[in-house]
């Protein structure tokens, strides 16, 4: 029996943020971590394994596919070892496939490094338009449509109002369809209009790893965080301490937290974080494909 611990990070409340699998040990083949991931359902699974004693390594598994990095399934996995008293507040070093990342565990919160930001092609909006029924004096207009990595390729759609935003009409396999011929992970959606004081509001679409929406995005907001600042609609001051809402479309209230380091001018250093609230456990027998509540 393998046990997959349930929690939702981001959250602002227990009942709110993005829900993860996390599994305790990663001595599984690939094809029975994939197997494991489709049973137990979530948008991620997280199979964490301790090196020594600061350093751990991390997969990640969609029921799709295996993903480089995953934001909100990290936060889950480390604030799952903390509500387990295996780790104090510290720091620690964490092996994923998009590059070794540092966790700083604190109180309730964990954050983690991503990668510095990289800026690639601008999509044309007549491409992604269509992918949500939107003209395009629906866009932000002084603001691009561009893939933007932290250590996952999203393209980031800025929108004009909250009432935009709230009203997008998906068409998953458009957005499919658009994200693998730009080879990214998906689109997060964003408006500067907030519900309470935040730094934007956002909505992530990623269809192609059959995550239709996703309540709480750590890599995409980190993107996003380095996109704003690259654009002037943040300042370097305000960049220290952001929030993103996220998830209030599907009844997850979520909030990510976003600090931007710099030297010289340009970010060296980008740190996502929040925290996680523990919401059961599934065990799964892989053999016969069933999984016990």
């Amino acid at each position: 029996m393998i046990q997959v611990f349930i929690m939702n990070s981001f959250a602002t409340t227990p009942e709110g943020g993005n829900p993860a699998g996390v599994v305790l040990r990663s001595d599984f083949s690939e094809k029975e971590m994939l197997k494991i991931a489709s049973i137990a359902g979530f948008s991620e699974t997280a199979f964490l394994n301790r090196v020594d004693g600061s350093h751990y390594e991390i997969r990640f598994f969609t029921p799709a596919a295996e993903v480089d990095l995953c934001g909100h399934a990290t936060i889950a996995a480390f604030s799952l070892l903390k509500k387990q008293e295996l780790l104090e507040d510290g720091n620690y070093f964490l092996s994923t496939k998009a590059g070794e990342i540092d966790i700083n565990v604190e109180n309730e919160s964990v954050f983690m490094t991503q990668n510095l930001p990289e800026f690639y092609d601008e999509i044309p909006k007549e491409e992604i338009l269509p992918c949500f029924g939107l003209k395009e004096s629906d866009l932000i207009e002084n603001l691009p449509v561009q893939i933007v990595s932290t250590g996952l390729r999203d393209i980031l759609l800025p929108v004009r109002s909250l009432d935009v935003l709230f009203n997008l009409r998906p068409d998953f396999l458009k957005i499919s369809s658009v994200s693998k011929k730009y080879d990214t992970v998906g689109v997060h959606v964003f408006t500067e209009q907030t519900k309470y004081g935040g730094t934007a509001h956002c909505r992530n679409f990623a269809p192609l790893y059959d995550i239709d929406e996703e309540a709480a995005t750590g890599t995409s907001n980190g993107a996003l965080a380095c996109y704003l600042y690259r654009y002037n609609k943040i300042t370097r001051a305000q960049a220290n301490k952001l929030v993103f809402e996220q998830g209030y479309s599907m009844n997850r209230p979520s909030e990510i937290k976003v600090c931007l380091g710099f030297f010289d001018g340009k970010i060296n250093r980008v740190c996502v974080g929040g925290t996680a609230f523990y919401a059961g456990d599934e065990k799964i027998r892989l053999a016969e494909h069933q999984a016990f509540s």
